[in-house]
């Protein structure tokens, strides 16, 4: 991970910040002190000859990124996601950074599914088209299954593209421990983290078979919800270079001149988007990464569609409750209900003053809420948010970050759809409708019902695990002080014994 050519990639890619004025804007964004400032800029001067040039007519770090290669532009992309490292501005610049490259053959392509699927093209397809789409990672083309006559979309690796990714990936570690040394402060932003979790997104992109099994998982979640589709995978024409999905007819969702053709009222569409973003972040806990406008289109019913499924977000059962409490405290102006949710989820260090964070809180959600409908912004609220919570020790929550990141791209569709969308209103029945299901009492009951199921699973274990433990921790020297000597693991096996023993009592009796 640490060799030569790694050091040699690092050089390289300080050459190239430097000669595109990548470099300055960079390190003015994540506040690097003078001393650094200084540092980066002379090592990276005297090489300036290596680094690539670019396009000039772009911005100085997409210039960089994009002349860098298809690992320094989905990096990119991940670090929009990351306003608490990179700052606001630079994050809002990344989130349209462009990963458009030109095809490769289609020869190539060919090849490529011919090698995945054992078989021809031709007895495959009975249609095959050039690319219709190329990005850094894939290139799609449409086609016509041979044997059923259904029209889909093939998505196919780019030639190379794993080894090129895995190398430039090796030189990102190096990079983040090098930061970490040189700069302590940063290790609060975690970019050891950071680095992993981009090559665990990255490489599930990389593996089809992964996308191809969450486009089917996403579409039996959706499968019920109004005015939303998902084209559905073709498993046997899949594999780990090669993916087909059904092919997604409809308007571009950036073009409101197309969905207005249709009779589409972008009101209520603006409305749909941002509803069904929540729902399938708080009821399923399973949602579109990438929900921007070029993977959305609007079908001639005025169905959202919803394709490319690289990026999925998973947030587990209590962060959707500690998510939905504090968006449903901002909603009510609850700020110390919000404060509280923050200490309870330990997100917030014991130690800080919860009054103090409740105020802070207010001086966040206040000013927000005294705006007119066409300023209430989501986006501002989390960027306001991540401020607050850096200046109480909150460490960054992963699980978080592509959620309040897609909820701001998803907000920008909706406004692009309806200028005047009122986020808050749009957004309070879904919280209030999951809190009411998840928190209430209906809710405390299913949870009972999980635990006994638990319980009873593994209920003729715990005698045996209880009288071990009780063992291990007995003074032989006084065998009464059991009581006094056992651990607190002995007392909770002790009592879930006794709740399974009084469940197995009242099925049996009752």
């Amino acid at each position: 991970m640490r060799g030569p050519h790694n050091v040699w990639r690092l050089i390289r890619t300080g050459a190239t910040f430097e000669r595109t004025g990548a470099m300055r804007v960079v390190l003015e964004a994540m506040n690097v002190p003078p001393r650094l400032r200084v540092l980066a800029r002379v090592m990276g001067w005297p090489f300036t000859f290596l680094g690539l040039r670019g396009d000039p007519a772009l911005p100085p770090v997409t210039r960089a990124l994009t002349a860098l290669g298809p690992a320094y532009i989905k990096f990119g992309q991940t670090l929009s996601t990351r306003p608490d490292i990179v700052g606001i501005e630079l994050a809002n610049q990344l989130r349209y950074l462009q990963d458009q490259l030109p095809p490769f053959p289609t020869v190539q392509a060919r090849a490529a599914i011919e090698a995945e699927l054992e078989q021809p093209v031709a007895a495959l397809f009975s249609e095959f088209s050039e690319p219709v789409a190329a990005a850094s990672i894939a290139q799609v083309h449409r086609a016509r299954i041979a044997e059923t006559g259904e029209d889909v979309a093939v998505k196919v690796l780019r030639p190379g593209i794993v080894r090129a990714f895995r190398r430039d990936i090796d030189a990102f570690h190096l990079a983040a421990s090098l930061i970490e040394w040189a700069l302590p402060s940063s290790r609060r932003l975690r970019p050891t983290d950071v680095i992993a979790h981009f090559e665990g997104i990255v490489m599930g992109e990389l593996d089809l078979r992964l996308e191809t099994a969450a486009a089917a998982e996403f579409a039996a979640n959706t499968e019920q919800d109004a005015g939303f589709r998902v084209p559905l995978p073709v498993w046997h024409l899949s594999g780990r270079t090669v993916m087909t999905l059904g092919w997604a007819e409809g308007a571009p969702l950036g073009d409101n001149d197309a969905i207005d053709a249709l009779g589409v009222d972008r009101m209520e569409l603006g409305e749909r988007v941002l509803q069904l973003f929540l729902k399938h972040a708080l009821r399923d806990g399973y949602f579109h990464g990438d929900m921007h406008q070029g993977n959305l289109k609007v079908g001639a019913d005025g169905a959202l569609i919803a394709y490319d499924f690289g990026i999925m977000g998973q947030i587990d059962e209590y962060t959707r409750r500690v998510y939905a409490e504090i968006l449903f405290g901002f909603i009510r102006k609850d700020y110390r209900r919000v404060a509280e949710v923050h200490f309870e989820a330990g997100y917030v260090p014991a130690d800080r003053d919860i009054d103090e964070f409740a105020r802070a809180l207010r001086s966040v959600g206040e000013p927000i809420f005294g705006m007119d409908a066409t300023r209430i912004s989501m986006a501002r609220l989390l960027n306001y948010l991540f401020e607050v919570t850096e200046r109480f020790g909150m460490q960054t929550r992963t699980e978080l970050i592509l959620l309040q990141r897609t909820m701001v791209v998803v907000e920008g569709v909706a406004r692009s759809l309806n200028p005047s969308i009122n986020i808050w209103h749009v957004a309070q029945p879904v919280v209030e409708d999951y809190i009411r299901t998840s928190l209430g009492p209906a809710a405390l009951a299913r949870d009972l019902a999980r635990t006994a199921r638990v319980l009873s699973r593994f209920g003729p274990h715990l005698p045996g695990a209880v009288e071990a433990a009780l063992i291990r921790v007995r003074d032989p020297r006084d065998p009464p002080a059991i009581g006094r000597s056992a651990s607190p693991l002995a007392w909770f096996l002790a009592g879930a014994a006794l709740s399974w023993a009084g469940i197995v009592t009242f099925l049996v009796f009752f």
